[in-house]
């Protein structure tokens, strides 16, 4: 009988994490996605989103009470401290939520969860996982993948990129690294192996 597992996801922005949790979810995962949790706990009018504007300037909410993402985003990677004070507003909220989707999905009768979040380690999720995967990839080419997806200016993706950690970072804490500067067929290919070696040893674990 399969047994319940949980294998977080991370690295830096633009290094592929998404294309790798597809990949997992093609193969039996359920997806939990932090940037999706982040959006709902700053939904219009939440407890979260007021504090965001108490922190940063109320010019970070539109005038529809919305969150405006890019001005926070350019507000909140400008340095370290501004990042840090984001990150102890929103995490515990988006802690709570991941437990909550967690518990749902085992209730439901799913055995198998993959929580893609690029803070996994700052924000103590990994205590969560059974198993942790991190997906890393050159400097220049996650620039421009993330300038394709977000239509973001080259300074605003370094200022984003030099408030996260250096590769070495994840790789020291992960169970498995993947690299992502090749084709997407050797992507899949990397990322096909690590889902065998994960559900085999923890099918296999006593």
């Amino acid at each position: 009988m399969s047994k319940n597992i949980v294998v977080g996801l991370t690295g830096p922005i633009g290094s592929g994490k998404s294309a790798v949790a597809k990949i997992f979810c093609e193969n039996g995962f359920k997806l939990i996605d932090a940037d999706e949790l982040a959006r709902e706990i700053t939904q219009k009018s939440s407890p979260v989103l007021k504090v965001l504007a108490e922190n940063f300037g109320t010019d970070v909410i539109n005038n529809d009470g919305t969150l405006n993402r890019l001005k926070l985003a350019q507000k909140a990677f400008k340095d370290k401290e501004s990042t840090d004070a984001l990150n102890a507003i929103t995490h515990p909220a988006i802690l709570a939520l991941v437990k909550q989707n967690i518990a749902d999905f085992f209730e439901k009768g799913e055995s198998k969860v993959i929580y893609d979040a690029p803070l996994l380690f700052e924000s103590k999720s990994d205590s969560l996982c059974d198993k942790v995967v991190c997906v890393i990839a050159k400097k220049q080419e996650r620039i421009s993948r993330v300038r394709l997806r977000d239509n973001m200016s080259e300074h605003d993706i370094k200022n984003r990129i030099s408030a996260q950690h250096d590769d070495s970072f994840y790789i020291d804490k992960a169970d498995y690294v993947i690299e992502n500067n090749s084709t997407y067929s050797k992507l899949l290919e990397n990322t096909l192996k690590v889902i065998e070696d994960i559900c085999e040893v923890h099918d296999g674990a006593i």
